[in-house]
Order: structure tokens, then sequence, then C-alpha cells
């Protein structure tokens, strides 16, 4: 069964782990993930983008996929299916279609409107019993046409958002989604710090943008207040890279391995191992 995000986090704070978000994008994607966690006893948020939800024929699809999947494969460990940076209209429509947590950005709005419109869907999406993440501060690089430069949030600004009743917090510290540049300077862990003594001891915050980051930099952020870390990037780096080895080995042209069954199963079995290195990482194995 689907649950929302805000129990899994609140434990998450307090016993100081990551849980992770693994954005999907079709069904070995999910089903990948969610032995995964499965395998090693770990609470597990599934993210999806708007534009992947369209890549996999809308949201209602991509819900009845999932709570298939879950129960057909016996998952035990708790499931949230989250909608990733999602719109004002895309949070409605997730509302709708029966996912369990959704997430508003409205960094990229003036920070009256972003307060005015996640006030209003934090009323809504507890009134449907859903968790809900904001955002403050837009997270570098580009995500399904969301461009941000990566500015590190005001904390001030993030009390107010943090006030209106959300269940975590998604605040910009120098992250960027994609792949990092050599130049990067790293999260900006003074920003973090200021963050968390804003919004308080007992507010979940959110890292977007995880492949790419150093390892001791996430451990940092975690002890600082970090309780779910997103990945996608990384997921589709090891799936890519597998799909190529097994096309560029001709395993395509032995018997039947052009069978999409056994073309896709090499990046599947990779998703799987990245996301148990991940989620060692973030110390959540266990957890459920």
């Amino acid at each position: 069964m689907l649950v929302s995000a805000k129990e899994m986090l609140d434990k998450a704070l307090a016993g100081h782990y990551a849980v992770p978000q693994f954005n999907i994008n079709n069904l070995e994607w999910t089903k990948s993930i969610l032995l995964a966690c499965e395998e090693v006893k770990s609470p597990v948020i599934l993210g999806v983008s708007e534009g992947a939800g369209k890549y996999m024929c809308g949201f209602e699809t991509v819900t009845a996929m999932v709570k298939a999947m879950d129960k057909s494969l016996g998952i035990t460990v708790p499931v949230a299916l989250h909608l990733d940076h999602g719109s004002y209209d895309g949070c409605y429509s997730c509302i709708k279609a029966g996912f369990t947590s959704i997430m508003f950005d409205g960094s990229h709005f003036a920070i009256e409107e972003n307060i005015e419109k996640t006030k209003e869907l934090v009323a809504a999406a507890h009134k449907a019993g859903l968790s809900i993440e904001a955002e403050v501060g837009a997270i570098g690089g580009e995500e399904d046409g969301v461009i941000g430069m990566g500015e590190c949030a005001d904390p001030e600004e993030c009390k107010k958002i943090a006030d209106l009743g959300v269940d975590f917090l998604a605040a910009g510290i120098g992250n960027i989604h994609g792949i990092y540049p050599e130049n990067w300077k790293g999260l900006s862990f003074e920003t973090l710090a200021e963050i968390k003594k804003a919004v308080g001891d007992k507010m979940p915050l959110v890292l977007h943008g995880g492949t790419g980051i150093p390892d001791d930099q996430i451990k940092k952020a975690i002890s600082l207040g970090v309780a779910k870390i997103n990945v996608n990037t990384e997921l589709q780096l090891v799936f890519a890279k597998a799909t190529r080895e097994y096309i560029e080995a001709g395993s395509d042209k032995k018997g039947k391995g052009f069978d999409p069954r056994k073309l896709l199963k090499p990046g599947a079995e990779a998703i799987v191992e990245e996301c148990k290195k991940k989620i060692a990482l973030f110390g959540c194995g266990g957890k459920a």
C-alpha cells in the first residue's frame, strides 16, 4: 500500500539518515527500484516529474502501474508516489490521480506568490491525505524544462514557506540537477545551517540533485537536517552504460537478444545495484 512521505521523513530526521527519492521513467525503472528497496528494507519515494508523467501516458497511468506493481511484487516497505517539481496545475492533477505526495515548485515565482500558492496547495494536499514538499531558491540545472541557476535560498524566505505547514522543504544550497561541472564549488553548508536554524529542528530538508555530490558532503548534509535526497541522473547513467555495453558486445544479435525483456535487463539490474549503493550511503537500509 502506498503512503504519504511525512512519517518516513519525520523518522529519517529523528534517526539522522535520509530517505531516497528515486525518479521513475518507465516500468523497468519502477520495478528495479522497488526490488532494490525491498531487498535492503529501505523506505522509498518514487519521484515522477511532469515530463516523465506525460511520457508514461499520464499521472493516472503511473498511479495504476505503481499500485499494481507494489501489490504484485509483495512490497512491504513504505512507498510514496511523489510529484517532482510540480506546477500549480500539476499538483492538482496528481492529487486527483491518486498520488500520495506532491512537490510544488514555486521557486521561480516572487516569494509572495510562492507563499500564496503553497498555502493553498498545503490545504488541498492535507485534505486529501497527501504530504507536500515546497521549494525556496532554485535548484541549478535543467529538469523537464525547469531551469534554475543554483541560487542559495534565503533562510527567512524558507521560514515563511515552512510556517505554511509544508511537510518537508527543498532549499537551494548550491546543488544542481544533472552532472556537476568540474568548477562546481560544492554545497553551501553555511546556508544549510542558517536555513535549519530558521525553520527549526522538526522540518525535514530535501537535497535535490543528489547525483555526483561527494559522499562526505552527502553525509554532512544529512547531519545538518537533510532527510530526503533525490537521485535521477545517476540511474539514467548506469542504465545507459549497461545497455550500451550489451549492444556493443553484440548480445542483441545472439538468439533473441533483441527481445526488450533481454535488451533492457542489464540496465534494470544496474539500477538495482546503484539504488542499493545510494541506500547504504544515505543510511536508510533496514529502516522500513
